[in-house]
């Protein structure tokens, strides 16, 4: 259902409160609300990550953004939305604050809800940022491993871009963990997905490692 359907749902539920005597119509009505007040959260604070990337300057409204997201879906039952909020509380302390401490429990319970929800996208997220977490710790075998399965659920979704991402990633932990060799072969094809998606922003990162890995 849409926020606009949602709005009229709300609109609906307040006539038969006052015309109608209905007294659990003020309960639905919130719940019409509250989901609507999730969703733009959500969205509130992907925008405000996207300024943060672009702008590296923390804008204290992306952490309470998908604060109250995550809040309001769990008080919903809505397992994906929570999952997904939960994502980005990771994300946020992740990148925006460096705080991998912080982060990683978000990311591993995002990864807990979204499989129980059947969202692989979003477990495609927290298990990749969870990779990034472990390649930060010098665990290179694990980061391994979750970046490779972040791979398969994203190329199970025909998400080309976000597999283009993470053989980055992979050429990263290749170059970390002595395997230099596999580094132009993952960057061929991460710069074939992305050419393929047409993602830009994704080509100009596989340029970037290029130029920093096969030196």
């Amino acid at each position: 259902m849409g926020a606009e359907e949602r709005l009229e749902r709300a609109r609906e539920l307040y006539e038969q409160a006052v015309f109608g005597g209905d007294v659990d119509a003020t309960a639905a009505a919130d719940r019409e609300l509250d989901a609507i007040e999730a969703d733009l959260a959500l969205a509130r604070g992907r925008i405000v990550h996207a300024r943060f990337l672009h702008e590296r300057t923390e804008d204290p409204r992306e952490s309470a953004l998908f604060q109250r997201a995550a809040e309001l879906y769990q008080r919903l039952g809505d397992v994906r939305g929570e999952a997904e909020a939960l994502f980005w509380i990771g994300t946020f302390h992740q990148v925006v604050r460096h705080d991998n401490e912080t982060a990683v429990p978000a990311f591993v319970r995002s990864y807990e809800l979204a499989t129980q929800a059947g969202d692989k996208l979003t477990m495609s997220y927290a298990i990749r940022h969870l990779g990034i977490a472990e390649h930060v710790a010098g665990r290179l075998d694990t980061a391994r491993e979750r970046l490779e399965e972040s791979v398969q659920l994203r190329r199970e979704l025909g998400f080309s871009a976000g597999v283009a991402m993470n053989l980055i990633g992979l050429a990263h932990i290749a170059v970390a963990d002595g395997r230099a060799d596999e580094v132009p072969e993952l960057l061929r094809e991460a710069e074939s997905l992305a050419e393929a998606s047409d993602a830009p922003g994704v080509l100009r990162w596989v340029g970037e490692a290029r130029a920093r890995l096969t030196r």
